[in-house]
């Protein structure tokens, strides 16, 4: 008998910390190769951490809630028939076929390459552990998901005080906003004035810790804003042809989630094989441009866990059909806070649709390591001349803000003109 250590391993991208969110075992489990040990949060995605060994759990080596760095421990594992070596750090996470015996997990891709343009083509409950000697204490809290903490953490509630009516006395939302209301109907009240009129206690603060996806969304957006010149150029073009062939292809495709931002995607990917520089990324170790010649189309996601910007591989290969499949998986994938370091990496354009919370226009900050970002404002039925006469059509405005250390101002206009008459008159798809 031995006992191995598992060190938190890189995740992916060099990253050198982790947010350990929630552990999956306590102290004296039999835990099986491959087994879920942990629920960790990275800059890049929420991961859930693999067994590379398979005996009795000893102790948890980090606290939930912690950050954890690179290389330390997190968990102790007596293995059976085993003699003591190295701690395992693995290259990535889960069995490989080293001598730890374990393999890197993968998630399936969203498909291969989605009729082109006008046919072109219940979470268990946490215990509290005993640790060993060496191991970090494991503080006591309520069993909760992180998203209901979030909520919690947002309303200033501590979980503790509240009782869980959910699977196995876990905590819900509905608990919480059912504590919340309770609080506000207990609320002192302030002594009558001289008309006799009750004023409830309002004030106070909520301080919110930054950590998570939220710290590392911040990090890289300052690190864009402060690196890369940025030039946000404003076009608002008549949709209303484009979102005529929406609904045209809605009823021969029921089964397809299209959407406008589906349609843009495609007119994006058509458009940036004329403009290639919008494409590209600047190597300052090398003193490079690179231009890219596949597209790595970033789909920015609200979530509960704060924006991700998940893309898809290689999307300039994908059908209009193939790309709306990937589109809509890669957005469900987000929301369910199931998104993959690999689907998080490697970008080299971006798209994020603000019009659905309905804002016109906005100036998105570009991601790092790309070009430029396309904001999609909100499609609303405004006044418009056509052929001379006044009309009502559907209006949006595209947003492009775009590195200027690759993309010159004629560049970055040309591509956006080219965008704008293509969502004009969808039939210039064709001859792009």
């Amino acid at each position: 008998m031995a006992v191995k250590q598992f060190l938190l391993p890189d995740l992916g991208e060099g990253l050198t910390e982790a947010d350990l969110i929630a552990w999956k075992v306590k102290v004296g489990d039999e835990v099986k190769l491959n087994q879920v040990l942990a629920d960790v949060e990275t800059a890049k995605a929420m991961v859930e951490l693999p067994s590379p060994f398979e005996g009795t759990v000893v102790a948890l080596q980090a606290a939930e809630n912690s950050t954890v760095a690179v290389g330390a421990p997190l968990i102790s594992i007596e293995v059976a028939g085993a003699e003591p070596d190295a701690p395992a750090n693995l290259v990535g996470y889960g069995p490989s076929e080293t001598s730890s015996h374990t393999r890197r997990r993968r998630r399936a891709g969203a498909g291969a390459a989605a009729l082109a343009l006008v046919e072109e083509a219940a979470e268990p409950e946490p215990e509290v552990v005993e640790p060993a000697a060496k191991a970090q204490p494991v503080p006591e809290r309520a069993p909760a998901k992180p998203s209901v903490r979030k909520l919690a953490a947002e309303l200033g509630v501590t979980l503790e005080l509240i009782s869980g009516t959910g699977i196995g006395g876990s905590i819900t939302r509905q608990d919480v906003e059912a504590y919340t209301r309770s609080l506000t109907a207990r609320a002192p009240q302030a002594e009558p004035d001289v008309v006799g009129a009750a004023t409830p206690v309002v004030g106070g603060e909520t301080r919110i810790p930054i950590a998570g996806v939220r710290k590392h969304t911040a990090a890289a957006m300052v690190r864009s804003a402060f690196t890369a010149p940025h030039v946000t150029e404003f076009l608002t073009v008549d949709m209303t042809e484009t979102m005529g062939l929406l609904a045209e292809l809605r009823a021969k495709y029921p089964d397809l989630r299209l959407t406008p931002m589906t349609l843009v995607a495609r007119m994006v990917l058509l458009a940036l094989r004329s403009h290639p520089s919008l494409n590209s990324t600047w190597d300052e170790q090398a003193g490079e441009i690179v231009v890219k010649h596949y597209v790595n189309l970033g789909i920015a996601a609200a979530t509960d866990r704060g924006l991700v910007v998940p893309n898809i591989k290689s999307a300039n290969t994908m059908s209009l059909r193939e790309l709306a499949t990937a589109v809509a998986q890669l957005v469900g994938t987000a929301r369910d806070g199931k998104t993959t370091p690999a689907d998080m990496t490697g970008g080299t354009f971006t798209l994020t649709n603000i019009g659905v919370f309905g804002i016109d226009a906005g100036t998105p900050i570009i991601n790092p390591g790309e070009a430029a970002i396309l904001a999609l404002g909100s499609v609303a039925k405004r006044p418009w001349v056509v052929a001379g006469e006044l009309a009502v059509r559907d209006v949006t405005t595209l947003a492009l803000s775009f590195d200027h250390r690759l993309v010159d101002g004629e560049q970055g206009s040309k591509f956006l003109a080219d965008l704008g008459a293509m969502v004009t008159d969808p039939r210039m798809a064709l001859v792009v």
